[in-house]
Order: C-alpha cells, then sequence, then structure tokens
C-alpha cells in the first residue's frame, strides 16, 4: 500500500488518507529497525546525539515525501520539540523516532508516529511500533484502534485501582518543571495504585486507549509526543485536558489523559501540583 493506493469504497477523505498514513509510518519504522541492534551501548553524549540523529535522518527520508505526495498542501512541522499553536490549515505533525532514546540504547521501546492537525485540532494520527510489529490508529469521529482491532478505555471509577503513568518530556527540564514532576509523582504514588515513570508519551498513550494503563500525564508540552495518543485516547473514549482539568490545547502546559471514571480524581491530585 503507498500513497497512490487505490481509493477503498465507503471510506471517507480522512479514512482513506489514514491508509497512505499507516503506509509511510510503517515503512519508515522498518528502515529505522533494520539498523537497530539491542547490543548498542553509546559511551558518552556527543555519541548518543549522533545517533538520535541518525536514526531521525533514515525515518525522515521516507516519512516527509511519502507524506507530503499522500497529502498536497499540508503544512511540515520541522521541530518535534515544538510546542504552542499552529497556523491555521492542515500540518503534519510526526516524530521519526518516538522514544529514540530507547533505541539508540538498545531498547525495543520505540514508534515512528504522523498525526494530521487541522486547525490546531488532532484529526488522523497512525502509531507504528517496529519492534512488535503493532500499528495504532484513530480518525476523528471514527474510533481507534490497534491493528483494526477497536480500543475503549477502562472503566475504572476509583483512583485507587489505577495504574497511572507519567515521563519526562524531553532532556533538559527546567528546575521548575523538575519540582513538579517530582512532586506530582509522589502525590500519585499515594493516591493512584502502581506508578509507571517510562519514556516515550506516545507509548504509554497507547495503553491508556486501549485500557491497560488508566492515567498519564505530562508537564513541559512537546506537541509532537502527544498529539497522536491524545487523539487515540479521546477516540477510545478517554477524557483529555490539562491538569487543571481546562480543555486541552496544542498551546496548554500540561497534559492529562484518562478514563472517564478517574479523571476528575486524577485532576484532584494533580491540580494541587503548582
Amino acid at each position: 500500500m503507498t500513497a497512490e493506493t487505490t481509493p477503498i469504497p465507503g471510506l471517507t477523505e480522512d479514512g482513506q488518507l489514514l491508509t497512505a498514513t499507516i503506509d509511510a509510518v510503517r515503512t519508515a519504522g522498518e528502515r529505522v529497525r533494520e539498523q537497530f541492534t539491542a547490543d548498542a551501548r553509546p559511551a558518552d553524549l556527543p555519541a548518543i546525539w549522533a545517533a538520535l540523529a541518525a536514526n531521525d535522518a533514515i525515518s525522515n527520508a521516507y516519512l516527509r515525501d511519502a507524506l507530503l505526495a499522500a497529502r498536497p498542501g499540508a503544512g511540515w512541522v520541522e521541530e518535534e520539540l515544538d510546542s504552542s499553536l499552529l497556523p491555521d490549515g492542515e500540518w503534519w505533525v510526526t516524530d521519526p523516532v518516538e522514544g529514540n532514546v530507547n533505541a539508540v540504547h538498545g531498547l525495543p521501546d520505540w514508534a515512528v508516529t504522523a498525526t494530521l492537525i487541522r486547525d490546531n485540532r488532532p484529526v488522523l494520527a497512525a502509531v507504528h511500533l517496529p519492534m512488535t510489529g503493532d500499528t495504532y490508529t484513530a480518525v476523528a469521529g471514527g474510533g481507534a484502534f490497534q491493528n483494526g482491532t477497536p480500543l475503549n478505555v477502562s472503566a475504572k471509577s476509583d483512583l485507587r485501582s489505577a495504574y497511572v503513568g507519567t515521563g519526562q518530556a524531553q532532556p533538559g527540564e527546567n528546575a521548575e518543571t523538575v519540582r513538579r514532576m517530582g512532586e506530582s509523582t509522589s502525590a500519585m504514588l499515594t493516591d493512584g495504585f502502581v506508578l509507571r515513570t517510562s519514556v516515550p508519551a506516545t507509548l504509554q498513550l497507547t495503553q491508556v486507549a486501549a485500557g491497560r494503563m488508566d492515567v498519564f500525564w505530562q508537564f513541559s508540552e512537546v506537541r509532537s509526543g502527544l498529539v497522536s495518543g491524545a487523539l487515540l485516547v479521546a477516540e477510545a473514549g478517554g477524557t483529555i485536558t490539562d491538569i487543571q482539568g481546562r480543555p486541552w490545547t496544542l498551546a496548554s502546559d500540561d497534559f492529562l489523559a484518562a478514563a472517564p471514571g478517574v479523571h476528575l480524581q486524577a485532576v484532584t491530585t494533580l491540580s494541587a501540583i503548582r
């Protein structure tokens, strides 16, 4: 399947575009996987940065051309660590290797993501995990899926039974963000059941969408790490807000995704962190 795939009868325009997006993230992911080795052991910071850049270049060499061909006229966000609102219209927000730090250390927890943003709202997303072969997809109003199987968030109603998670958005977080991360982690260790701390955010959000986890929150907005997972969770029936419980946007300073039955309890716990 390629960007020139013959249209499938009955699919919406975004549904047709999704087939090309899936092909793009799978192909880019396979090209990175061919270079992956579980024996990777970068020796120092320059080696880490060089390995990160090499993986991104391999993925982007295919991903960018494929997605721009699939949606002529859509813009392309160059910097994956950007935040804040985009100009109106359509934009591709991608992470060529989401969880790249894992990949360059020989860990399998990484993905390739592509999300179409329309007037600052995610409307289509594909997330491919090359090491497992799983592909998560969502189109606004059309549900969320793992390998074609519908996803639903959990039915839990008590935060004390919730499997909760958070993570570091990027290297070099400022002191205020680090403080909030620490305080929120302590609070959730008390109020939740079990806490998971890992990167990348997208992989935790796929678990919330699938009902295997119940809450994910993050300080320090990084757009590319949240938009695909936000759409997946929302389309699986979850609630997406900021930590104060206000509607989340690309300009929000923080992020919360939760099963509806525990969302307000999570807000109560996290909103106390100032």
